[in-house]
């Protein structure tokens, strides 16, 4: 009786609203780390680039936490609508976490796998930024939804050889007789990975939304 009292109340929009002004700020981000991962003389401009928009970012997500503790009626459960915008802004949290490692080791070149998995990175960006606006309707949008969130799980696989491959290079390489370069490289890897595995935890909230509601 709660949930079908709960359907028929009108919902506040603003949450999706917000939720796709924060995906903005994920496919912003992605981008300047994908252009970060070309190396060279501007590496520093796109780090702060990074910064900036996971700064936009947390404006957003409190924004979100707020108008949950205030809003009677959400599109969805009140702990769904958390765990959404916590799993994206962690995403981007990841981004700027990988740009200040970079940072502080003063990288200016990367390596193949690198680049390959900025571009894992910058697709997984745009794939969420894609769901966001459908979980408005999500009966109708289930089919693709539920597209989205496998093709997600696909890159994640894809950047996890990437990694791999990538880490054998690197031991392989001239990086085996320099510990620095090796840890460093390592490091910026590890960095990358992350940055996917939180794209792919976004994807399973959605999962989750579409499980729960449908």
């Amino acid at each position: 009786m709660l949930r079908f009292f709960q359907a028929m109340m009108p919902k506040e929009e603003r949450f999706f609203d917000m939720f796709e002004a924060h995906a903005a700020t994920l496919c912003a981000g992605a981008a300047a780390l994908r252009s970060l991962l070309d190396g060279g003389p501007s590496v520093p401009e796109h780090c702060a680039e990074i910064a900036r928009q996971e700064n936009t970012a947390d404006e957003v997500a409190r924004e979100v936490l707020l108008a949950v503790r205030r809003t009677f009626i959400t599109p969805f459960d009140r702990s769904d609508i958390r765990d959404l915008i916590s799993s994206m802004d962690d995403a981007i949290d990841q981004m700027h976490k990988t740009a200040k490692a970079i940072t502080l080791f003063e990288q200016r070149a990367f390596q193949p796998s690198m680049v390959a998995m900025g571009e894992v990175i910058v697709r997984t960006a745009e794939l969420t930024a894609e769901a966001v606006p459908l979980l408005r309707s999500l009966r109708a949008n289930a089919t693709r939804l539920t597209a989205i969130t496998e093709e997600v799980r696909r890159l994640e696989e894809q950047s996890d050889q990437l990694y791999d491959s990538g880490m054998s290079a690197l031991f392989k390489g001239p990086a085996r007789e320099d510990a620095m370069a090796f840890i460093v490289g390592s490091e910026v890897y590890d960095h990358l990975e992350k940055v996917v595995d939180r794209f792919e935890d976004v994807a399973n909230r959605i999962s989750g939304v579409l499980i729960e509601h449908l």
